[in-house]
């Protein structure tokens, strides 16, 4: 395998796929909630970096390509493993339709303003496959766009979360929660939307057959990426709800071009430069999911549970299939949620979407790693007992949570409601033939290493 990711690559890899578009879709999305979103921000930092170090744990231990995929196969079996492929492959095309979703928010910025459903379609569908011709090209392309991408998409969220910060008025703050419930249910809903602009934590592990010393740099990779990301989502959060009215983010899709064009005291040019900026970090995101969307399939044909082809590489050490067949799946999520719906509405389905299926990798990884731990104990071995149990104990709750508050709320229709868990259970329902064909081929999960 062409290991061609160092820790700068397997790093930007980190934050371009955690940094995409969500971030700076979070204000319009949240607007319906209000400035209380920002402790559902700060909750799900919390848990993120729970996740963070968990995975970097487990990725010394077992720093096998697939990441989630790999750990719950090697704890509980095929089936399992089976299972968490599926859902973690669903996250990471829907996660794309989901991305591309908000991309064109800041796209119709300069085109399209008007936001016509079938122009915006067309939109999504080039920001889709342009990551997808890069992937094709090999893995050091894909690389090189990842890093110079994330470069160009820390600038407005460093902008945002220093300069921003001293044009903060106190008074939009409030009222804190708009969305009639009360403030845990808000926080709740919030923190569901939240999960969205973190997930990635773990994508240095599902690729850690690109990453050259692997049980030394997807740890680092992970948690410094990570903390990066949540340092600037943070303040950034602070700034923008603090700049510009919850009222006013309600009306404009380009929250953070809003902020901008507050900051420089009038005119365009200050939100033309970062929705163009934005535009940018969607494409690096893309990018980089797009790699994810094949190397999970890639890891699970390997051991005999995805279909052979998904494990055939190009000419150019790519996964061709994966990546194809990904971006056809993504592409069809991203047109059925338009049909009937606004933008918001297409983009919060979505992201809830994802969020579950994330959420059941996340919890099986947690699960998984309280398994051998307790294992480890019984041998003798209870270096850090403490710290990876506990760390493990609330990744599975913040996973369990992120589940049961992914429903849509504020609307009438139950099926706008249910949407997220409608879609993600028509999604598992085409994995049961994959799963009846593959699983007399299917071979033996390897043994686990021991703790160190």
């Amino acid at each position: 395998m062409n290991r061609s990711l160092g820790l700068p690559q397997a790093t930007a890899l980190i934050l371009g796929t955690i940094i995409g578009v969500g971030i700076f879709n979070l204000p319009y999305s949240l607007s319906g909630i209000g400035p209380i979103s920002i402790v559902a921000m700060g909750l799900t930092t919390l848990g993120a970096l729970a996740l963070a170090v968990m995975f970097a744990v487990l990725s010394r231990r077992l720093p096998a390509d697939g990441g989630p995929y790999a750990y719950a196969r090697a704890a509980f079996g095929n089936t399992v493993g089976f299972v968490n492929a599926w859902s973690y492959w669903i996250t990471a095309w829907a996660g794309n339709a989901a991305i591309v979703t908000g991309w064109v928010f800041y796209v119709e910025h300069f085109v399209n303003k008007d936001s016509v459903t079938g122009w915006s379609i067309v939109i999504a569908l080039i920001g889709l496959w342009i990551p997808a011709l890069i992937n094709l090209t090999g893995v050091k392309n894909m690389g090189a766009v990842q890093l110079w991408t994330t470069v160009v998409k820390f600038i407005p969220l460093l902008i945002m979360s220093t300069v921003g910060l001293f044009f903060i008025s106190t008074a939009n703050y409030q009222p804190a929660n708009v969305s009639g419930d009360n403030d845990w249910q808000a926080i709740g809903s919030a923190m569901a939307i939240c999960l969205f602009s973190y997930l990635g934590v773990e994508c240095a592990a599902v690729a850690a057959a690109k990453v050259r010393d692997p049980a030394r740099n997807v740890p680092r990779a992970t948690v410094l990426g990570t903390i990066g990301a949540a340092v600037v989502y943070l303040l950034s959060m602070i700034a923008v709800f603090g700049i510009v009215p919850t009222t006013t983010l309600a009306e404009d899709q380009a929250s953070y071009s809003v902020a901008a064009n507050t900051i420089a005291g009038g005119g365009t040019w200050a939100g033309d430069l970062t929705a163009l900026a934005v535009i940018v970090s969607g494409l690096g995101a893309l990018n980089g999911w797009t790699m994810i969307c094949a190397e999970m399939p890639l890891a699970a044909a390997k051991d005999g549970v995805f279909p052979a082809i998904f494990g055939k590489l190009s000419a150019r050490g790519v996964p061709t299939a994966g990546i194809l067949s990904s971006t056809v799946f993504g592409s069809l999520a991203m047109t059925v949620s338009y049909m009937g719906a606004s933008g918001a509405t297409v983009f919060n389905t979505l992201v809830l979407m994802t969020g579950i299926t994330a959420a059941i990798p996340y919890a099986f990884s947690a699960l998984a790693q309280l398994k051998w731990r307790l294992q480890d104990r019984r041998l003798g071995n209870r270096a850090q007992f403490v710290r990876d149990s506990t760390i493990a104990l609330l990744s599975l709750i913040f996973s369990i949570l992120f589940v049961w508050y992914s429903r849509n709320t504020g609307h009438d229709d139950w099926y706008v409601v249910w949407g997220p868990f409608l879609m993600a259970g028509a999604a598992f329902l085409l994995g049961v033939p994959v799963y009846l064909a593959t699983r007399n081929r299917m071979t033996a999960p390897p043994p686990v290493p021991t703790y160190e």
